[in-house]
């Protein structure tokens, strides 16, 4: 037997179902109180429905906002799929239903794009092929013959290889030398948190700034291997509970994503775990039984061929940056989709004309007047949003009475502490600049003179 079918036999082998129905239900729990908490601070209209103009995704301009009484009704069914997620009831409908619906909203506005969202859409794609709700749920106790003790092997390793990949890829991204040999962002980052208590005067000591900085990169690039090892695990996962509290309580402006670490990694957990906390909660459902019922997925060996292809995806879309020309933080070209986690303080300033063509008369735009701060902010750093708004600027100064309107930006980007510097070129007119994957040539060179 040759090892890859070894290797085949092997991840097919029954393993607990017990890991991936925690997931599940933590999981479900997690999203019903972040839609909640969306929900309650405004931000379905804040974010989808004030707005008049939103950045979609290149391809997605067909995805569009439903209005006041729409959004509000689609953020209402994501937090009803989530319940039944974590209750398990109609499982595979729950999972399609909030897969489709959160990730629709996360194509609605690229300026609201964040890892943790992106973390969300792709393991809700892949819970859909999973058998989480055959055991420990609604769908079991009302239909006792769905329930399974065991599973195969791939079901649970591909939540754990997809949480090994985003910490793998944060990590390898840390290692540049703005972070490594600068302390950069953390030195501009940590003296704003000089007001914490007892470890407040601390953010101005420049070694506290190396140490949050290589901590970080070792943290990322080594935990899933703690996490892995049975006996290491404990203090791995003691190391995530310290990491993560410590960034939900330094940058609370990542939202979730720290607790969204601290429940999903839990899923490395043996199976012996997780039964102990299903067990507690056990009266609720159905009983747990010794009898062993391995699940065999209908259809499994097509199944583990497009985790594969999902899988070599999300190897090959962190990587597509090295087919760029210039600095990745500069052009932030092939940066999204990419696990690169509060690396960079980057702030621009857009200041945009319209010249008439036929006139040559030029009118300065109120950026104010289209964007939302967030908007605004977001656009003037990243090349895409900004000849995405060029056109957009184009397509109302053509309603407003000019016929060939052209577009041009004066960009100014500070990043990491340098001074700033020019960011594309002014005399390019964005209107005539096609939106596309290919390199901008607008975008000026980083001035690598501009030393830390």
């Amino acid at each position: 037997m040759t090892a890859i079918n070894k290797a085949i036999k092997w991840i097919k082998s029954p393993t607990s179902i017990a890991p991936l129905v925690t997931f599940r239900v933590l999981f479900g729990i997690l999203m019903l109180l972040s839609t909640i908490r969306f929900w309650i601070r405004g931000w379905i209209t804040t974010q989808y429905v004030d707005p008049t103009f939103h950045f979609t995704f290149i391809g997605f301009d067909w995805i569009h906002p439903l209005g006041n009484v729409g959004m509000h009704l689609v953020f209402f069914f994501i937090a009803v799929s989530s319940l039944f997620i974590a209750l398990g009831f109609c499982y595979r409908f729950a999972m399609v239903t909030f897969f489709l619906l959160f990730t629709y909203v996360e194509l609605i506005d690229v300026t609201y794009y964040l890892n943790h969202y992106y973390f969300i859409s792709v393991v809700s794609f892949l819970m859909i092929w999973l058998p989480a709700g055959r055991f420990f749920s609604l769908d079991v106790k009302f239909n006792p013959a769905l329930k399974v003790t065991e599973v195969p092997r791939w079901t649970v390793g591909s939540i754990r290889l997809q949480l090994g990949l985003v910490y793998f890829f944060a990590g390898l991204a840390k290692l540049n030398s703005d972070w490594l040999l600068a302390a950069q962002p953390m030195k501009i980052w940590l003296p704003t948190k000089s007001h914490l208590p007892l470890i407040g005067s601390l953010m101005y000591e420049e070694w506290v700034a190396y140490f949050f900085s290589w901590f970080g990169a070792a943290y990322d690039l080594f935990i899933v291997f703690f996490l892995l090892i049975r006996r290491t695990r404990f203090i791995g996962y003691l190391m995530v509970l310290i990491f993560h509290i410590a960034t939900a309580i330094f940058f609370p402006a990542i939202g979730m994503f720290p607790y969204i670490m601290m429940v999903c990694t839990l899923v490395f957990f043996s199976g012996d775990f997780h039964l102990k906390l299903i067990r507690f909660f056990n009266p609720l459902f159905s009983g747990v039984e010794n009898r062993s019922v391995f699940f065999k997925p209908v259809y499994q060996n097509e199944r583990l061929w497009i985790f594969g292809l999902f899988f070599l995806i999300q190897i090959v879309l962190p990587m597509r940056y090295l087919a760029y020309p210039g600095p990745l933080f500069w052009t932030e070209e092939g940066y999204r989709f990419s696990w690169r986690v509060m690396l960079m303080e980057k702030v621009g300033t857009a200041i945009f004309s319209i010249r008439d063509s036929q006139t040559g008369n030029r009118y300065e735009v109120n950026n104010s007047e289209f964007l939302t701060t967030q908007q605004e902010k977001m656009m003037s750093t990243q090349p895409d949003l900004i000849l995405k708004y060029a056109h957009y600027l184009a397509d109302v100064y053509v309603r407003r009475g000019i016929k060939k309107p052209q577009v041009y930006g004066e960009v100014y980007v500070t990043l990491n502490g340098r001074r700033s510097a020019p960011f594309i070129d002014s005399k390019v007119n964005l209107a005539d600049q096609q939106l596309s994957f290919k390199h901008y040539k607008w975008i000026l060179p980083f001035n690598i003179n501009h030393d830390l």
